[in-house]
């Protein structure tokens, strides 16, 4: 029962980081399309301030072992390359 129980948390605990994810990429999209360009300082720091925050979930996430290490590492790597994609998206329509 308790195995289940860490077994849930730890699905759970990912799932709610990925969904995180999910909408510091869609925050940014929304940013790129509506409102500034990427070489706007407003843009960076949203940006900024969306990845660190992101970052120390997944480090919360990692410490109480609802994730491993790798999996963290994982989730945040797949943030970054999306966002690159963007990013590049966008360079290339300027």
């Amino acid at each position: 029962m308790m195995l289940e129980a860490t077994i849930n948390h730890r699905e759970k605990a990912h799932a709610l980081l990925k969904a995180d994810a999910d909408k510091i990429l869609r925050l940014i999209e929304v940013q790129i399309e509506n409102l500034t360009m990427p070489q706007c300082p407003v843009y960076e720091d949203v940006l900024d301030t969306q990845m660190y925050g992101f970052s120390r979930e997944v480090d919360f996430a990692v410490r109480l072992d609802l994730i491993s290490e790798a999996d963290g590492k994982a989730l945040l790597e797949n943030l970054e390359m999306k966002l690159n994609i963007l990013h590049e998206a966008t360079q290339k329509s300027v």
